[in-house]
């Protein structure tokens, strides 16, 4: 939203949209699969742009982290998380940077999974990621920009 970017062109499995920052042409993605199949779509555009994996920023939820945490990587494991789990088997490596925001974890261990992480927000925590999305955002373009520990300065921290 704040970029006011247009996911208008189908391909490579997502919804896209273009994104300038600076000089640089960002391709954004937003997979139309199921969230366990995404890295077919991003596998697609990996090799349509000929982009090494270390180029290929993921955003995703985690249940891992609290409700309004952000957490950058450069790689690593998937966590459990299976939307990640893809992506590195179609890239072949864990090597690729991530963001994480946490949406908290399930509210008792027999809540289905799926349905906690496509529940709605309440009006409270929605206020709550609002307020966390202009950090995150910049935290985006650190990395887009090439500046990984900027981006991880700005949201790896806690509060």
């Amino acid at each position: 939203e704040q970029e006011k970017l247009r996911f208008n062109k189908l391909r490579f499995k997502a919804w896209t949209a273009e994104w300038k920052l600076g000089e640089t042409k960002v391709l954004v993605m937003k997979p139309v699969t199921f969230m366990n199949l995404s890295g077919e779509a991003v596998r697609q555009a990996v090799d349509f742009y000929k982009v090494a994996p270390d180029h290929v920023l993921v955003v995703s939820d985690d249940t891992a982290l609290a409700l309004g945490r952000l957490r950058i990587r450069k790689g690593g494991s998937a966590g459990g998380h299976n939307g990640l789990k893809n992506i590195i088997l179609h890239l072949g490596t864990d090597q690729f940077p991530r963001l994480r925001i946490g949406v908290g974890s399930k509210p008792h261990p027999d809540y289905d999974l799926a349905a906690w992480v496509l529940s709605d927000f309440s009006p409270s925590e929605l206020s709550l990621l609002s307020d966390l999305f202009p950090v995150a955002c910049l935290g985006i373009e650190c990395l887009v920009s090439g500046d990984v520990n900027k981006a991880m300065q700005l949201c790896n921290r806690k509060g």
